[in-house]
Order: structure tokens, then sequence, then C-alpha cells
């Protein structure tokens, strides 16, 4: 049956939720709405069966109403970015696959990780990260890249993307044009990425013209201004005609579907608003508009781009061009078969899948300069930065399960030490910072890891106060924080601090 001009738009918006079943929100957006895909965060997780219960549940609602299946997808890049976490293998961070350089490896976990996620009903990876993160300062890409070169991101990305098509689910290359060299966090504020076109096709341009070549589903945009392209630098990427419609297709031959990032982020909602932001990356040229969190927001956008239609501001025609798009994505054997799938989960966390993990992890593990074991005849006072404010990023603070802590401290213990920790925030006062150093005061080893400290004052000064003859420093996110004390006895980057990034550095510190 022909869709209606209010069906085809309702199909190019992609929407989250809060909750492990369906609420009333989701479903009156399905039934009324028709949009064409869901986002499920750790908000909507808590065991591999309940998200296939509920991945199923949504196709249902959505088979009462319209005869195209749900797009369904989540951000499951590896490392600290993975949505789902329990009863799933634990693929690594993107940047540690290169740190323990194994291409092959990480097409094979990538592979896994579709694989298990098509399995629970997840039908779209919103991943890979082809993003060259450049600059050290980067606070929201990071070690969520395969790299800080063109090159080794191609090499990675392209497995990650090969590992993913194999398993049958769709991929998304992202951020387009490139988030990695900024110094802003585009869920916060509008960043901007001033180099001239030349340096950007080398550089930033050249992993997504791969993945293109590859054949890659569908890219997301990035809520970032590139002033080379697009003269009006309040204009990010998502919004721009010249870069979504100029540069990736016209110049750069780019046909699949076009996703924005999130527009509740700061740089849209704060800026054009969620709602304009809507008509106008469309305008721009993507395809699917990303409305991850607020049903009235959702709402909102969905009318907008309605009254858009109906003024003549947007093209009908640009409507059907982007259903069309979506409906090739749901051409997919993973969006198509949801029926066919197992009420129970099966065939994940594989004992082959698990050591090879495990093993990427441990030859991940990066040591700067000399080194010494931890001395088990001493104390060991542990000083852990955790991440304890819900980020769009960072998830683990607000997860419906009790997660395991991303702390060393019970490994440690079990390795036969006498560990005695200080917890802080990973954006600590001044009032942290002294009871942090109050508490380390006259230990005779002291292990401290980080997140991101290189861009926390209170987490430098802390380390900086610390005594280097009695301190370890252990990278617990970006590894550039090794930089902060290089007189420490021992200093190791994880690439994570998730327990099984953490779990070969404890290793290493207790046995060298």
């Amino acid at each position: 049956m022909e869709m209606d001009v209010a069906q085809k738009v309702g199909q190019l918006f992609m929407v989250g939720f809060d909750g492990l079943e369906p609420d009333a929100a989701i479903e009156r957006l399905i039934r009324e709405r028709r949009i064409g895909g869901v986002i499920l965060f750790r908000r909507n997780v808590h065991t591999p069966a309940q998200v296939a219960a509920l991945c199923r549940r949504l196709q249902e609602i959505n088979a009462e109403v319209s005869a195209e299946p749900l797009l369904i997808a989540l951000d499951q890049e590896g490392g600290m970015v993975m949505r789902i976490e329990q009863g799933v293998t634990p693929i690594p961070a993107p940047m540690a696959f290169q740190a323990a350089g194994s291409v092959d490896a990480c097409e094979q976990l990538q592979f896994v990780s579709g694989d298990e996620m098509r399995r629970i009903g997840i039908n779209m990876l919103l991943a890979p990260v082809l993003d060259v993160n450049n600059n050290p300062l980067n606070p929201v890409i990071g070690v969520r890249s395969f790299g800080e070169d063109a090159d080794t991101v191609i090499r990675y990305g392209l497995a990650a993307l090969r590992g993913q098509r194999a398993a049958g689910v769709i991929s998304t290359a992202k951020h387009f044009p490139g988030h990695g060299d900024t110094a802003v966090d585009s869920h916060h504020a509008l960043a901007t990425v001033g180099h001239d076109q030349q340096r950007l096709r080398a550089v930033e341009l050249a992993p997504f013209r791969a993945a293109i070549e590859q054949g890659v589903e569908a890219i997301m945009t990035a809520h970032v201004a590139f002033p080379a392209f697009e003269p009006d630098t309040n204009v990010p990427a998502t919004l721009s005609r010249a870069v979504l419609t100029g540069l990736l297709r016209d110049e750069m031959g780019y046909d699949g579907a076009v996703i924005s990032d999130c527009l509740e982020m700061g740089a849209i909602a704060d800026g054009i608003g969620v709602a304009e932001g809507a008509v106008g990356t469309l305008l721009a040229g993507a395809d699917i508009v990303l409305v991850s969190h607020r049903a009235e927001r959702q709402h909102g956008a969905i009318d907008a781009v309605l009254d858009a239609v109906a003024a003549g501001r947007l093209p009908v025609e640009r409507i059907d061009e982007a259903a069309r798009r979506v409906a090739k994505l749901k051409e997919a054997a993973a969006v198509r078969n949801w029926r066919d799938l197992p009420v129970q989960p099966e065939g994940l966390m594989s004992d082959a899948a698990m050591a090879l993990a495990a093993d990427v992890q441990r030859r991940a593990v990066r040591q700067a300069g000399r080194f010494r074991p931890l001395d088990r005849t001493q104390p060991v006072t542990l000083i852990t930065f955790e991440v304890r404010d819900r980020t769009e990023v960072d998830e683990v603070a607000n997860g419906r399960n009790k997660e395991a802590r991303s702390s060393m401290r019970d490994t440690l213990a079990a390795g036969g030490l006498d560990v005695r920790e200080f917890t802080l925030s990973a954006q600590p006062d001044a009032a942290d910072v002294d009871a942090a150093l109050a508490f380390a005061a006259g230990a005779a080893q002291i292990v401290v890891q980080t997140y991101n400290a290189m861009l926390v004052p209170g987490q430098r000064r802390l380390v900086a106060a610390l005594p280097q003859e009695a301190l370890w420093l252990v990278a617990g996110r970006l590894p550039y924080d090794l930089e902060l004390a290089p007189q420490a006895q021992g200093r190791l980057a994880a690439y994570g601090c998730r327990p099984p990034a953490l779990a070969p550095v404890v290793e290493r510190l207790i046995d060298g």
C-alpha cells in the first residue's frame, strides 16, 4: 500500500524512550506517527533476553500498523560505549585494537558484536566511529577512534565494517565529515574544524571515502562546523546542504542513507532548536532524523517537518527521496526477518570470542617509560576517578543493572595485595582533591586510575601533587594521561576503565 506524506515523514524519524518495555509514549509514536526506527540506550537494557523481548514487542506493535519493520539501533562501539554490556562479549575500545596491532582481531570481534546484536533483535549499529583522533584534547572521541592518523583509521575501520557486514547488521560510519580534530563536545556546544579543503580531504574525509567505496549502508552526521565547505560558521554539518549534498552526495558519490546525530544535543537544541533542526537536516540532505529522548520534542520535530512540507519549504520530492533510502535500508535480512529470531537469544559469549577479546585487551596495554611492579609486601593506596554523571557517551552511572565498578580494587585484592581505595568524581572539586591527597599522605604505593585527566584541572592537580617515587599511573580512558607523571614508577594505558580493560592492567601491575 502506498504511504501518504505523513507516513513517509514518520519513516524518516528514529526515536528513543525510557523503559525496559515499550511505554505509552513509544507506542503512540509507532502507532500514530509511524516512526521508522527506535534507538536503545542503557536505560532500555537489563539482560540479552529482556532486550530480545523488547525488540520483538516493538516490532509486533509496529506490524499491527505498518508493513515496514522498524530499524532498531544502538551505539555498540566497544569499550566504554557499549549500551548492552552484560551477557555479551566485551568488545575492546576501537583504539585498543590498533594498540594491540591486530586488524584481523578487529574484524573478528566486530563480527561477533554484530552477530550478537542481530540475535537479540538489533538490526542497525551506530558504529563504527571513523573520526581521526588527531587532537589529544578531544573530549568526546578519544579512544572511540581507531587511531590518530587516517591510514590507521581506514585499516581498522574497514575491518570493523567487514565484520559487521558479515554478521548481517546495518553499519553506520560516523561522524561525517569528522569529529576528531575538535576540543569541544558537540553534546554541549558547536565545535568547529577550521582546516582547508585540501587537508580535510587528505585526513578527515579519507576514512569516509574508503567506507563509501566499501559500500557502507549509513553515515551519521557531525554537529561540527566546517567553514572550508560551509561558509556560515553557525551551521554545523548536520544542517549544511553544502556538506551533506554538495560534498557527501555530489563530490564523494555517496547514495546511501544519511542519519543525523541526535538533535537533542546542545549544538542543535541550544541553537536552532530540535524542531527546526529536523527540517534543516532534511533540507541539507539527511534521510533519518534522530531524536533520542523527549517525546514532546519528537512530536514537535515531526510536526515541524509536516508543516514545512505543507508550506512548500520542504519539497515532497526530498521526503520521497529520503523515504526511498530508508526503505532500501530495511531490505536487509536482519530487518526483514525479525520474526525468525528465537525468543531466548543463542550463541552469545562463545569461549572463542571471549578468549579473543581478552587477548586483544592484554596486548593493548601500553607502557610508557620505565616500569617496576608493585611490591606485594607493601599496602596499596588506590585512587579512582569514576564517572558519576550520566552523559550521552558515558552511561555507566545510569545503568539498570548493578554493573561491576570501573575500579581495580577487587582485582588487586584478588592478586594478594592489601588495598584501600579512595574514589572521587571524574570532575573533582578542590575539596575532593584535598581529601584524596590527605588519604594518600605517607602511602608507600599509590595507584591512580585517571579518566581523561589531561582535560580535567582537578585530576591534573592531584596527579602533580602526589610523590612520583610512590606513584603508579593508570590511564583509564585517554592514553595521553600518561604524560602527566613522567617520573612515576609505572605508567600503563588501558584504553578504557571497564573491568575487561582493567584486568590485564592489574596483571601487569602485580607481575610486571
